[in-house]
């Protein structure tokens, strides 16, 4: 009788984990993992993924300045928190192409030691990049920013 016991109250353990166990990956499973953004890693990436005539003007460390910079700029507009979590919430942030094309210029300095179109190429990169990593998110509504 003890070993009947025994059997029914594995079971019922068995029974009790596998039902918290499969709620839970599903849960997990319905939501994306997060896009962490590693800047050796990017700057490796969008070097090797840069159009040749501007890979030939610049390197590595010009595109890993020009990374830091757009970082920065994210971070003002409260998409990065340097690992915790971004100072307001993600559900609507918009980035404007030309904005930070020249928030970057003036980072250089407009006649400093980077084109608009080196510039413009390693933001190409670094979306293409961005979304290897699952960070860009759908496109902006233009109707929702009126």
């Amino acid at each position: 009788m003890i070993i009947l016991y025994g059997v029914v109250a594995l079971a019922v353990i068995f029974a009790i984990a596998a039902v918290v166990v499969g709620r839970e990956a599903r849960r997990l499973d319905a939501v994306p993992p997060p896009a962490n953004f590693d800047l050796e890693e990017a700057t490796e990436w969008v070097g090797n993924h840069l159009p040749f005539d501007v890979s030939a003007a610049l390197s590595y460390d010009d595109v890993r300045r020009i990374l830091e910079w757009n970082l920065e700029y994210l971070r003002a507009k409260g998409m990065s928190g340097r690992g915790g979590s971004a100072t307001r919430p993600l559900d609507h942030v918009v980035v404007d192409r030309d904005e930070l094309t020249e928030f970057l210029l003036s980072r250089a300095g407009h006649d400093g030691p980077y084109s608009r179109e080196q510039v413009e190429a390693v933001l190409d990169a670094q979306l293409g990049y961005f979304d290897a990593i699952g960070a860009i998110g759908p496109e902006a509504d233009p109707e929702e920013g009126e």
